[in-house]
């Protein structure tokens, strides 16, 4: 397959960035070289975003704020955590009141929830499980500084505990998991991977894989050339917390669709895309370990592993709608007088975490629960749990 020619729209990267990236390129290859001369995207992916020491996430560059890739809805403004902590605290009363988060970014997310939950007594934890260095760090600091009186209650943790009484929180982790790319063309099956020649460049091969030929099939519309991804390791991490939950929920906050939506006819190149300076672009290998990589969630094989599980579907509804239930509209009242700098500001990033037009429509809430009684005010508003639909046969 013929690389696009970068967006000249992008930023170039510094000459120390190039050179960081020419690492990571090296380590594919070398990767390429030891798989026969072709390697599976989610294997690429794998290495350009998690490589120890090189990759996006696994490097010291700065990725969340104005000042890196991306915003997640944490960094918009603290209503967002405060109003999370609403239905996080509901669903601690009828738990050991334990919170895990994976994936804490800069841990403005941890920082809000502490400030705002239940403190209750002094036996809950609240436990990180984050892969980076780098960002455990950024981590340990923004809690030092922004709540150090619940400095005592935050733990980092390298696996996942054997059993979870509380709530697990995962807010844009999903979407950055490696994912492998399945196209269908003249009723022939291929997985597209990533050569090495002067530069690497993706190509197809005959899809190998039995398992992801059977969920293409499933999944895919029928009588169109179609190329999407699939996801198994985010199928399998929500699989391995939900038999790890004893009591209490998962929520699971990403942009993403149901599935019936996901692999739309309309919806034939797939949703993978690329984050550089807070741009978008759809060449997943200009720069690697340097650009974010992501796609799309599909909320139902997430609701088929909780299932499966032993879990219930307590809930699904689009981000603003959770957010309104959790009452994020009254959290600006404190921001001061209406006319102020400083309400104009939070506002404004309110609106652009309910916007249908930016992040109200497209992230969802997923809610997998295991236990009676918690009370859902971020579902009391709407709750479309129907539209997640049937999955895959067991």
């Amino acid at each position: 397959m013929i690389r696009p020619l970068p967006d000249p729209s992008l930023p170039l990267p510094d000459a120390d960035a190039r050179a960081h990236s020419a690492k990571v390129v090296e380590r594919v290859r070398e990767a390429i070289a030891r798989n026969g001369g072709w390697l599976p995207f989610a294997d690429y992916m794998q290495i350009a975003l998690y490589e120890p020491g090189l990759g996006y996430y696994a490097s010291g560059t700065r990725k969340f704020g104005t000042g890196g890739d991306f915003v997640t809805a944490p960094e918009l403004t603290p209503r967002f955590g405060r109003s999370l902590a609403v239905q996080v605290d509901a669903i601690r009363k009828r738990t050991a009141g334990d919170v895990l988060e994976l994936g804490a970014g800069t841990g403005r997310l941890a920082t809000d929830l502490l400030n705002h939950l239940d403190a209750r007594d002094g036996t809950w934890r609240y436990l990180i499980l984050e892969p980076s260095p780098e960002l455990r760090e950024r981590q340990r600091a923004m809690l030092a500084q922004r709540a150090p009186a619940h400095a005592s209650r935050v733990a980092w943790i390298d696996t996942l505990p054997p059993s979870i009484d509380g709530v697990v929180v995962m807010n844009e982790v999903l979407d950055a998991l490696p994912v492998h790319v399945v196209a269908r063309r003249s009723q022939q099956w291929y997985e597209r991977g990533v050569v090495a020649g002067a530069q690497l460049a993706l190509d197809e091969r005959p899809l190998a894989s039995v398992a992801l030929r059977r969920l293409a099939q499933i999944r895919f519309p029928a009588t169109i050339d179609y190329a999407s991804e699939i996801n198994p390791a985010a199928a399998a991490l929500v699989g391995d917390l939900s038999r790890r939950l004893a009591r209490g929920a998962l929520l699971l906050i990403d942009y993403g669709f149901p599935r019936h939506e996901y692999y739309h006819p309309q919806r034939s190149s797939g949703t993978l895309v690329a984050h550089y300076r807070h741009r978008v672009h759809s060449d997943p290998l200009l720069w690697p370990g340097l650009c974010d990589l992501t796609a799309h969630v599909d909320f139902t094989a997430m609701a088929d592993e909780g299932v499966r599980a032993g879990l219930d579907v307590a809930g699904f509804a689009t981000q603003a709608a959770f957010l309104l239930g959790c009452g994020i509209v009254d959290a600006l009242r404190d921001a001061g007088p209406p006319e102020s700098a400083v309400y104009v500001k939070e506002a404004s990033a309110v609106q652009t975490l309910l916007s249908p037009a930016e992040m109200g429509e497209l992230f969802k809430v997923l809610a997998l629960t295991r236990g009676d009684g918690i009370e859902w005010p971020g579902f009391a508003l709407r709750n479309m749990r129907h539209r997640l639909g049937g999955g895959d046969p067991v």
